[in-house]
């Protein structure tokens, strides 16, 4: 921001002196030419009263011209040349001062019927100090320029520096650090924006205790009523019927696993740091995602297929990863078509610098219309009769642990999920189809 502004302002500066320094140089050149020939044309003015002085009144200059009130006029190594009227010829010349004049300035003036004047000196003397008004100029402009450089140089950083300590807070703001910053840069409008966050702070953190709260509070009684179903269940188990025994056994382990879920998400809500977790195999975590929805699968007459390297890990919560891919299986259940494929692969994305960890979920049905595509994951958009909610919490889960959920494929529709910490939002053109 600060090199931004800097160089706009010195581009404004440069143009600026160029625009005015070149006429500026220009204009002290002539002026010294100006002030030479103004003083050229003095000394002969004074020289021709001086010649008319000594006129008779028939217009002659009779006995010679007398040219010691002249002689001092005539500036160093500069020559004069008079030419007058006189009884004996009908013009007469006299030179006074050097021989020659090595690259003259001349300046003539016409006396009418008493003659003429002409003055000549060396232009030399005349240059020089044209090449020093033009230093002296030069040296003004820039002092000018070196004033306004250090001036830009302080303007940008009293104008980046705020800026960058308010996107510096808003980033910290963003990461969940919600302590009031009292500094202000006295800028109106980037003190406002400094207000503003501080508003934002207090609203934020409250609303996040009340959440965390709520949370809280939700999950209690889950588990409560969940302890209660396992309890009527367990009675259900000492049923004499073997078929009842087993099916009260069926979904005890469902109620166990959904208070397991239950746990893990509260307990992942409250740890939002992927870089530190240990690497996970993927493969291992989604084979019970798969066991636990083929039954679904086969009531329907489809198949739901796990494919992939079973070496594959990824830094990522177990829970969260499970429950989103059970919402793109849930998903294509529902929506899909065929068999529904659960694959785990690497990809190397070009703009990133390690091969990462990408698991697709892909059916065989019509897929998304593409008028659908754009609002597929927002929160309550649906064209199905749903809820809306579950593609939005399946991205927001991977994206808590720093990954990406794209639809990579729109038919028939091809989910992916980018596994990794801080995992590049990756478009359709860079990833390699499976080998």
């Amino acid at each position: 921001m600060r090199r931004r502004i800097l160089r706009s302002m010195l581009t404004v500066l440069t143009i600026t002196t160029v625009v005015l320094g070149v006429p500026l140089t220009y204009t002290a050149w002539l002026w010294v030419e100006d002030i030479t020939r103004t003083d050229l044309r003095g000394r002969l003015d004074r020289i021709a009263v001086e010649v008319i002085a000594q006129e008779q009144a028939d217009g002659l200059v009779r006995g010679g011209l007398d040219i010691r009130t002249v002689r001092p006029l005539v500036p160093k190594d500069g020559k004069l040349t008079i030419v007058y009227p006189t009884p004996q010829d009908s013009a007469s010349r006299i030179d006074i001062g050097a021989d020659a004049v090595a690259d003259p300035l001349m300046e003539s003036l016409a006396m009418g019927i008493s003659g003429s004047l002409r003055l000549e000196v060396p232009s030399g003397p005349m240059h020089a100090k044209q090449r020093q008004a033009v230093a002296a100029v030069a040296l003004a402009v820039l002092a000018s320029l070196g004033a306004a450089v250090a001036v830009a140089v302080v303007t940008a950083r009293r104008v980046a520096d705020p800026l960058r300590d308010v996107a510096a807070r808003a980033a910290r703001l963003a990461m969940g650090d919600f302590r009031p910053d009292p500094r202000r840069h006295g800028i109106s409008e980037l003190d406002r924006v400094s207000d503003v966050l501080d508003s934002a702070t207090v609203e934020i953190a409250g609303r996040l205790q009340r959440e965390h709260a709520l949370v809280a509070d939700v999950s209690h009684q889950l588990r409560s009523r969940l302890t209660a179903v396992r309890l009527r269940l367990d009675e259900l188990s000492t049923h004499t019927d073997p078929e009842v025994v087993h099916e009260a056994e069926e979904a005890m382990a469902q109620v166990d696993r959904l208070t397991e879920a239950i746990d893990d998400l509260v307990r992942a809500s409250r740890d939002e740091d992927a870089a530190d977790r240990d690497p996970i195999p993927v493969m291992d975590e989604l084979r019970g995602v798969v066991a636990e929805w083929r039954h679904p699968f086969s009531d329907v007459g489809r198949e739901l297929v796990l494919t992939g390297d079973k070496m594959l890990t990824a830094p990522i919560t177990a829970q969260r990863l499970r429950e989103a891919v059970a919402v793109l299986v849930d998903n294509a259940l529902m929506h899909g078509g065929g068999t529904c494929t659960v694959s785990v692969r690497t990809v190397r994305p070009g703009n990133a610098r390690e091969p990462l960890v990408c698991v697709e979920v892909a059916d065989e049905g019509e897929g998304v219309r593409d008028e659908l595509a754009p609002h597929i994951f927002d929160r309550g958009f649906s064209a199905g009769g749903s809820t809306g909610v579950g593609l939005a919490l399946a991205r927001a889960l991977i994206e808590a642990d720093g990954g990406r959920l794209e639809l990579q494929r729109r038919r028939p529709a091809l989910f992916a999920v980018f596994l990794g910490a801080s995992a590049p939002r990756i478009s359709n053109a860079v990833i390699p189809e499976p080998r």
